[in-house]
């Protein structure tokens, strides 16, 4: 009975990790990186070059993922390779295929939603914090954890997936797993929304009425930014976020539009008294 060496699993991963994206286009996408990290698996399992050969043209169909997640595609079917190696019936080329089609679109969602849109935005506010003033602590910082826990994540769920196999579908893109995705998701919007409280900061000096100090028996400013904070602490700051998000989900205008857009809000508004 044929079986992958953990030491060829491992050559697998690191491939896939260090080259998901090799000979990247936009008719092949992942196509290649994947061809790549399958490459030791079959040469392991299969001697002769001519059935190497025809093996590996079962990944040659296009491929595109989220890279972290999609770590597991490429242990499912490392699994499922060692599997029709040993002559497990049922498991060829469209098969295979069907897999890899069947799981890259939704992991593509559940990886962006989760790591780009969640995770590391996350990490980001928390570097954020320690790079103020300029600490060199804020990028070693991001640069480390998301290195070590990136790595951790794909190798595991590599390796998870390479032990499940085909039974990994049902895992991954069940009813479990849609509630597991959608509550983490809620969570990770909370997470967002606390730290655009924490480190975003609008505020407005715009003076609209001026109050007597019976005491002093002088006039003192009231500022509209006064009253906006004395009935909803921050409002201004949570429009702004709202507006930014409105721009990008809404009108699908690109986050380096809407920085600009705000800088040019910003100058503006300081420009007339209204920001500040």
């Amino acid at each position: 009975m044929k079986k992958i060496s953990k030491k060829t699993l491992n050559s697998s991963f690191w491939r896939w990790w260090y080259g998901n994206l090799t000979c990247f286009s936009h008719e092949h996408m992942q196509t290649f990186g994947y061809m790549w990290s399958m490459l030791p698996i079959i040469k392991e399992l299969y001697p002769s070059h001519e059935e190497q050969c025809e093996k590996m043209t079962t990944y040659y169909p296009f491929f595109n993922t989220e890279p972290q997640i999609g770590s597991i595609v490429v242990g499912i079917t490392a699994g499922l390779e060692e599997a029709r190696a040993n002559g497990a019936e049922g498991i060829d080329d469209e098969m295979i295929n069907g897999i890899r089609a069947g799981l890259m679109g939704p992991l593509a969602g559940i990886g962006d939603s989760l790591i780009v849109g969640t995770y590391i935005p996350i990490l980001l506010g928390i570097a954020l914090g320690f790079a103020e003033g300029g600490s060199v602590l804020g990028p070693l910082f991001y640069i480390i954890v998301w290195n070590l826990t990136s790595i951790w994540f794909q190798k595991f769920v590599y390796f998870k997936g390479y032990e499940l196999g085909g039974s990994a579908v049902e895992l991954l893109v069940g009813q479990k797993a849609t509630a597991f995705r959608e509550s983490v998701l809620v969570m990770g919007q909370v997470i967002v929304g606390a730290m655009a409280a924490s480190w975003v900061s609008i505020s407005t000096n715009y003076v609209i009425a001026q109050s007597y100090d019976a005491e002093t028996g002088k006039l003192s400013d009231v500022t509209l930014g006064s009253k906006l904070d004395g009935a909803f602490p921050k409002i201004l700051t949570m429009l702004f976020v709202l507006f930014a998000w409105w721009l990008m989900a809404k009108k699908n205008i690109t986050p380096i539009k809407v920085l600009l857009l705000f800088v040019v809000i910003g100058f503006v508004g300081s420009v007339v008294g209204f920001l500040g």
